[in-house]
Order: structure tokens, then sequence, then C-alpha cells
């Protein structure tokens, strides 16, 4: 990812409500992180994509109902992204159903193109769990 071509990093965004839970957005955290490596080519913008809805926790579900999960869950909030490269980070890449949303909401608003930067993928035919669960599964 070249940072000439990286001009808003925009984090997959939580529901205010799980937000307010958990404390931080991972997401918006590991945005920040890039940015710092890509310098001054290159900002965060949290806000320009909103959780419009609660949705459902990902795991467990399969790629039809991730897709009706995560459907009109996203909007833009100002015309911030019109010709611009958005680079959309989230931390799992499990179906891509997510990130496909984000993207689909940001091209609409104008968005010149859309990327995607993950931490972690879930390969096919693997299950993503949670971390409880793996550490349960090795004890």
């Amino acid at each position: 990812m070249a940072s000439e071509r990286c001009s808003v990093l925009v984090p997959v965004p939580l529901h205010r409500e799980r937000l307010r839970q958990r404390g931080f957005n991972q997401a918006e955290l590991l945005a920040r992180a890039a940015q710092r490596r890509l310098g001054a080519s290159s900002r965060v913008d949290a806000g320009i994509l909103r959780r419009a809805r609660a949705t459902d926790s990902q795991t467990g579900l399969t790629r039809h109902q991730r897709r009706a999960n995560v459907r009109g869950a996203f909007r833009v909030t100002r015309p911030a992204v019109a010709d611009q490269t958005i680079v959309v980070i989230d931390d799992v890449f499990t179906t891509g159903i997510t990130a496909s949303e984000c993207a689909r909401v940001l091209m609409r608003a104008g968005a010149k193109q859309v990327c995607v930067a993950t931490v972690a993928r879930v390969l096919k035919g693997e299950v993503a769990r949670p971390i409880q669960s793996i550490a349960a599964a090795s004890a």
C-alpha cells in the first residue's frame, strides 16, 4: 500500500452502545497506528462512517446471515469522501462482508477508490472463533 495512494484511513465503526461497553474501537487504534507509519500523506477520519444501527456479532454466522446482518448498517456522515482514495481499516477479515458493505456506501458517496486493510485474515474453511473459545480449546 503506497502512502501516496492512501489519502484517508477510515476505521470500521462500532455502534455507540458497543463502543461504550468496550471503551475503544480496535479498528480505530489500528488506523491510527497505520497513519503513524504512513506519515503526513494520510489521515485518519473516524467520523466519515457511522454505524447507523447495532448489529449482531458476525462470529458463527453464515455468509448469507452476515450480509443480512450488516446490510444498511453503515452511513457516510459527510461529503468528505468525494474523489478520495479511502482505506477501510478492520481488525479481522473473515468473509469480507463488513468491508464490502463499508466500501459500497463509501463508493455511493463518491469515493474514487476504496481499499481494505486488516490485521488478520480467516482462511477459507476455517472458523473464526472468539479468543476465549480458542483459549478454552487449548487448555
